[in-house]
């Protein structure tokens, strides 16, 4: 009967978590989108429902894009069915956050670690983005959990599930593969020591393979029709990122420093004492769990330095949302490690019993801090190109011209309509400035653009005029309007 009432206890709390996933997921939901939403939109949720998968893109996600297709259909042509899914994938993963912890740590970690992801920053922020970065967390996070049942009982049952999560990832995202090679890799080893130790299971070593077999041969069918263009893409992206103006995108400190950032604002050198902090509970949580669930912390540090090998490898970008899947698992790993400090400290004491009142005020202050940095993504729009369009077709005057910086271009004269020109060099930015009479420049992703045209900067406050900055979110999210009311 206890447990019975323990379990309702847990199911309560379960509920309410997921009401407030669902509610901070909603806020906000129909703010303008930004660069990335706006291409998948514009080239693919728009279009015909056969051109979707016939050509493949890194812009494209795949299964997501199909699910944004559909609630478009359904609830038509509007920026929060575009993002619908990802709300909803969002909250499923704060379910399967909490049912994994639940299975390795119980239930007070489980109802922490959920909470935390509900309020997460990042979560928040990929859950109202029509990408399909919450989806192929989902699939990750109930990966891990048929993973870690399926090797403590090898059903084939569970296996099989285990394979359908694999392909409906990678169907989302190519980079979901990395996920699961790095189980794979775990797989292997616990074979082989199994085996060194006299301890074959032959279930350990079939049911597994049968279940990636299924996963895999889904994912054949799936992307059957567009596999030549998958392999030319993969194998030009090191040339497009090598010619990239932004190369410490490649630097993996960036990585890290640049995911504090986001979450917690712009804090200099507090970065790196952030990330050595968290680095340090999650590592005390990975020796808490070590008993209860040893396979759990190793997966989660073999994907992470997996992805950053083959990110590395293929010469491509090693952006923060590549890791966005392990989000859910480094808070499972701060909330035991925090659980696990709590009882040292408490038997350090001589007072065990200290120990709950020790965690129950430090999950206080992540509740309360993650509540003060999720406000921050309802302080503005990701990326406001629509609010930067609008501005400059109410200011502009008859004969005026406008001109957009960078690779935005083809939005604002495709998605928007504008008869905008674009420069995307200082030869042409030096011509267009060359010719007498009023402009009007768009400066998206500015840091880029000032990259793109040197001069720019030092010309913004003489012979260009700041009219407007609109703010986003979103990493160099900024849009800058300069004017030239002259030719100077």
């Amino acid at each position: 009967m206890q447990h019975q009432a323990h379990r309702y206890r847990d199911y309560v709390w379960l509920t309410g978590i997921l009401v407030l996933a669902i509610i901070l997921r909603v806020i906000g939901l129909n703010a303008p989108l930004w660069f990335d939403e706006i291409v998948t939109v514009h080239s693919y949720v728009q279009g015909p429902w056969r051109e979707i998968t016939q050509g493949y893109s890194m812009n494209n996600h795949y299964l997501f894009t199909l699910q944004s297709k559909l609630a478009a259909t359904l609830f038509g042509d509007e920026i929060w069915a575009y993002r619908l899914p990802a709300v909803l994938f969002g909250t499923g993963t704060v379910l399967a956050i909490w049912w994994l912890a639940r299975d390795i740590a119980g239930a007070t970690v489980a109802h922490v670690s959920a909470l935390l992801v509900a309020m997460s920053y990042h979560q928040v922020w990929f859950s109202q983005n029509a990408r399909g970065y919450t989806e192929l967390a989902f699939w990750s996070t109930l990966g891990m959990i048929l993973f870690l049942r399926g090797v403590q009982v090898p059903r084939r049952g569970i296996w099989i599930a285990f394979g359908l999560t694999l392909a409906a990832a990678v169907s989302t995202h190519l980079t979901g593969a990395f996920f699961f090679v790095a189980l794979g890799m775990v797989w292997l080893v616990l074979v082989v020591t199994s085996a060194l130790k006299g301890r074959f299971s032959r279930d350990l070593f079939i049911a597994p393979l049968v279940g990636a077999a299924t996963g895999i041969a889904l994912l054949v069918a799936f992307y059957a029709p567009v596999l030549p263009d998958i392999f030319a893409t993969v194998g030009t992206v090191s040339e497009t990122s090598s010619a990239d103006l932004m190369q410490e995108y490649q630097n993996p400190l960036w990585t890290v420093l640049e995911g504090v950032r986001t979450a917690m604002g712009r804090i200099g050198a507090l970065a790196l004492l952030v990330a050595a902090g968290v680095l340090v509970v999650a590592g005390i949580g990975a020796v808490g769990l070590h008993r209860r669930s040893p396979l759990f912390a190793p997966i989660v540090l073999a994907h992470i330095v997996l992805t950053l090998l083959l990110l590395q490898t293929l010469g491509m970008r090693i952006w923060p949302r590549f890791f966005f899947a392990d989000i859910g698992f480094v808070i499972i790993l701060i909330v035991a490690g925090t659980s696990t400090g709590a009882h040292a400290v408490g038997r350090l004491a001589g007072r065990p019993e200290f120990a709950r009142y020790l965690f129950a005020a430090a999950a206080a202050v992540m509740v309360i801090l993650s509540a003060a940095l999720v406000y921050r993504n309802y302080s503005g729009p990701k990326q406001d190109l629509a609010g930067a369009y609008r501005l400059v077709e109410d200011i502009r005057i008859p004969g005026e011209r406008v001109y957009s910086i960078g690779h935005s271009g083809p939005i604002f004269s495709d998605y928007f309509g504008a008869d905008w020109g674009n420069l995307m060099s200082q030869q042409e930015y030096d011509r267009a400035l060359s010719y007498p009479g009023p402009i009007i420049l768009v400066v998206p992703f500015p840091a880029r653009s000032h990259r793109m045209i040197p001069t720019l900067r030092e010309d913004t406050g003489q012979i260009l005029q700041p009219v407007r900055r609109f703010p986003g979110t979103l990493g160099d999210g900024d849009i800058l309007i300069l004017r030239r009311t002259g030719h100077d």
